[in-house]
């Protein structure tokens, strides 16, 4: 398979070099420096077109599309889901207030949470449309607070886990952290009940990063079950969660069809809802991942190379300070020579980063071309869970993030300075 399909749609190769939307990347870091992250608009544009498009051909009724902020949200990102009439999903008063920020109104925010703080649901009561209770407990909170709410989504926890990459991606197995079981579920619709609470909806979450939606119809089941028992009428929420998949290393390409995904959940709403006598909820579907993990690449440059008796290791000067997946998932990343990106592959290589750490490993056993000090690598498929898990480890400085669309580049996230790490600080 061909690497360059792993990276965003406007990616060639000209004169045998790296191009995204019609920008040089090589001349990208010679004004901006490395690390660097770049976006693709075109990629992002049509990944949400593609959900769009499904949703209106397989569910005939109400349905949204809903952006995941933990994927990375930064004002720019917020605006773009506003030009896309995309929901932003908020975990936390930090994510909320970047959404706000970049012009998201009230009834866009959907709250996530596992243990919501005071200043996270007083965030969420204030500026949201939707809060999805995680527990009882959360639930109880919410009625100490002398604000307005609009309108309440139960968690379920299926016990049914859809098949990802690592076990600590999967969210909907009977022994997780999230949500509430069926017996909570109905408690929780009581307390709502007879605290006069605006409950309108039912979310689960099985898992990310997965390519076989057929899990999803056991939970759909017992979620719509659920539905029937707690007895919602008219105007009602539905969210099966997102988490599809896309293609980080070659080996898993094609990239796998959103309308597949679409087509599944649509199609057991739809026909579960029939057969229990349920009126159709508006759908709602939160795809973060696979709107811009493909629309995202990291370019590093290349520090040195250490040659051993059974490896190889390029060193370079991006890792898991930026890109942490590797490290806490095992995730499998390709990449190419920004300068050379089709140049034949001679021996396989690890990338590594410059940090103090054995687990700061990008890549390993990669097929690669002669690779030298100073060339630049770009690593595909970046956009997602990069930035947003990033940290200052080894006091490092998160890097600058661009915004490139037909032509033009855009700093979206300005590199971190060392003066933005001193002046947190104070002294004893």
């Amino acid at each position: 398979m061909n690497r360059l399909q792993l990276f965003p749609l406007s990616a060639k190769t000209e004169e045998n070099k790296l191009t995204i939307a019609g920008c040089d990347l090589a001349a990208l870091t010679k004004e901006h420096g490395t690390p660097l992250y770049l976006y693709d608009r075109a990629t992002m544009d049509s990944a949400v077109g593609a959900y769009h498009a499904a949703l209106k051909k397989y569910y005939p009724a109400a349905a949204s599309v809903t952006y995941a902020g933990k994927a990375f949200l930064c004002k720019a990102i917020a605006q773009w889901t506003q030009q896309n009439n995309l929901w932003v999903d908020c975990t936390g008063e930090g994510e909320i207030a970047i959404a706000k920020a970049g012009g998201v109104p009230r009834e866009k925010i959907l709250v996530h949470g596992v243990n919501k703080s005071a200043a996270d649901l007083t965030s969420a009561l204030t500026h949201a449309n939707a809060i999805v209770v995680d527990n009882l407990a959360e639930l109880e909170r919410i009625t100490n607070y002398q604000l307005p709410i609009t309108s309440l989504w139960l968690r379920l926890l299926p016990g049914v886990a859809v098949t990802t990459h690592h076990a600590h991606t999967q969210t909907g197995q009977h022994d997780s952290k999230f949500g509430m079981t069926r017996e909570e579920i109905l408690q929780a619709a009581a307390f709502c009940k007879e605290h006069h609470l605006p409950l309108s909806g039912i979310h689960f979450h099985q898992g990310s990063n997965f390519r076989d939606a057929s899990p999803l119809n056991a939970a759909i089941d017992l979620g719509l079950d659920l539905a029937r028992e707690i007895g919602f009428a008219n105007e009602w929420h539905f969210s099966p969660g997102g988490g599809w998949g896309v293609a980080y290393h070659e080996d898993e390409l094609p990239q796998p069809d959103a309308a597949e995904y679409v087509y599944v959940i649509a199609e057991r709403v739809v026909s579960g809802c029939k057969s229990r006598g349920l009126n159709l909820p508006h759908l709602h579907l939160e795809p973060g991942r696979s709107l811009v993990a493909r629309a995202g690449v990291a370019v590093y440059k290349v520090g040195a190379i250490k040659r051993r008796e059974n490896k190889t290791w390029i060193l370079t000067d991006g890792g898991m300070t930026d890109n942490p997946r590797h490290a806490m998932y095992g995730a499998r990343y390709s990449c190419l020579a920004v300068s050379n990106p089709m140049g034949e592959n001679i021996a396989r290589v690890s990338i590594a980063g410059p940090y103090c750490e054995s687990g700061d490993v990008v890549i390993e056993d990669l097929p690669m071309p002669e690779i030298h000090v100073d060339d630049l690598l770009a690593i595909p498929a970046a956009g997602a869970y990069h930035l947003s898990m990033s940290s200052n480890y080894n006091g490092s400085r998160k890097p600058a993030v661009l915004w490139l669309e037909e032509g033009s580049a855009k700093v979206i996230v300005r590199r971190e300075t060392i003066d933005d790490l001193l002046k947190r600080d104070l002294e004893i």
